[in-house]
């Protein structure tokens, strides 16, 4: 026995992770439930699931969202350039995208975001109060990072 080590049994032991490598657009293409962690106004992390789409060219990561949503709210009560993360996880496979959000909705911008979201997931249901909350990715972590980082 190890001092100081807890003791493992051939059948617990696991092999080491693997190295974090970028995976290529890949991971973000598949169909991943994600979370979003966005600010509270008493600075307490909000943590939700969410659909995201990411654009490797950009650097941008995008949520779709109803208007009063707490996420929405934290985001416009913080004001623009938030710090914001989104991670997705699979198995041995995840990536955290960190970056500053803000809430767009105007029509295009929204427009843009539903098409990307119905090519990654599914059609979005109709919903006259959608917002987009962009994130422009500064740090992304994980064995399964896009390209380019």
């Amino acid at each position: 026995m190890n001092a100081g080590r807890p003791a493992t049994s051939p059948a617990t032991e696991q092999p080491p992770a693997p190295a974090a490598a970028p995976d290529g657009p890949g991971f973000w293409e598949e169909r991943h439930l994600a979370f979003l962690s966005t600010p509270r106004p008493d600075g307490t992390p909000h943590l939700v699931p969410v659909g995201v789409t990411y654009d490797p060219e950009s650097r941008t990561a995008r949520v779709i969202s109803s208007r009063g949503s707490k996420k929405v709210r934290n985001i416009l009560a913080a004001g623009p350039g938030v710090a914001v993360a989104v991670s997705q996880a699979e198995g041995r496979r995840w990536c955290t995208l960190e970056g500053t959000a803000v809430v767009r909705d105007d029509p295009d911008s929204v427009a843009d975001a539903e098409r990307r979201y119905a090519a990654r997931y599914k059609q979005p249901r109709p919903n006259p109060e959608r917002v987009v909350i962009e994130i422009a990715v500064h740090r992304a972590l994980g064995t399964a990072r896009p390209r380019g980082w």
